[in-house]
């Protein structure tokens, strides 16, 4: 199975469940991914998360439902995952901007959301700028947090964090740290159970720990590195969806499941010629 067939694979799932208590994690085994990388990936790619596109998708059947049927809204509401018809009524405005006895009783414009087929574009319409390059193994320096990847709590999170160190000097400290294989500053996700992940925010130091900070090893790898262009943060963003849309789609490569690294440098992140990297471990 191809990675984008694994992907959609898992979407067919979904679709064939909308009505059960899906979880993430057997989601994300229709497509032999872990829970964190489908996220990501699925994320990636549709720029919204899977519990969007499940909430999406039931409200637009449960729309077609209200007009096209005589059921009863508190019916409707059970079937759909809703244990209220108050909870229902909320959910369903804040998509199709009226509530459901007023979209039945005026026959209202409500928001339809398709079933998802992935599609990837191969033709590679800007070029991306990369290397493939074999690192021994190396240490990083830093602090870490562990996120929940229950409802993507991680992707609400590690903004925060990023902020706190930026405010608090560790940024600082790390860059005058750096003395290792990479220069600059890391973001590096680190699997840990099937819901929870070990964000780090280091930098490639090779010495005794420092005082206050933790060690993690980074196991040798053959790493794609990709140059990313501009400010922060729609340029990583960008990057990062034409990796997983063009290049890993015809590449050849796969991932090979140990941890991401974003660079970044000291520059100021609003920098129109600011210089990032994404580094991906592959086989």
């Amino acid at each position: 199975m191809t990675w984008v067939e694994s992907i959609q694979t898992a979407i067919n799932y979904m679709e064939e469940h909308l009505l059960d208590d899906l979880s993430i994690e057997n989601i994300s085994r229709q497509a032999n991914f872990s829970v964190f990388y489908f996220q990501r990936t699925f994320s990636i790619l549709t720029d919204i998360s899977v519990g969007e596109y499940l909430r999406r998708r039931r409200l637009t059947l449960a729309a077609h439902e209200l007009m096209e049927t005589s059921a009863k809204v508190i019916d409707i509401a059970h079937k759909y995952g809703y244990e209220t018809p108050e909870a229902f009524s909320k959910a369903f405005r804040r998509q199709h901007g009226v509530t459901p006895s007023d979209a039945r009783k005026n026959k209202r414009k409500l928001k339809s959301y398709n079933r998802l087929v992935i599609q990837v574009n191969l033709k590679g319409a800007e070029p991306m700028q990369y290397k493939i390059v074999e690192r021994e193994e190396f240490k990083i320096a830093g602090i870490k947090r562990e996120f929940s990847l229950v409802d993507e709590q991680n992707n609400k999170g590690i903004p925060k964090m990023w902020e706190k160190v930026n405010a608090d000097g560790t940024d600082e400290l790390l860059f005058k740290l750096n003395n290792g294989a990479i220069e600059g500053v890391l973001g590096v996700c680190v699997e840990n159970t099937s819901k929870s992940i070990d964000y780090w925010i280091g930098t490639s130091y090779e010495g005794k720990r420092p005082k206050g900070l933790s060690m993690l090893e980074i196991p040798a790898s053959k790493w794609a590195v990709f140059e990313v262009h501009g400010p922060m943060p729609n340029a990583m963003q960008n990057v990062w969806k034409q990796i997983f849309s063009e290049w890993f789609p015809s590449s050849g490569y796969q991932h090979a499941g140990t941890p991401e690294l974003e660079v970044y440098s000291d520059e100021d992140p609003s920098n129109p010629d600011l210089y990032s990297e994404i580094w991906i471990p592959v086989k």
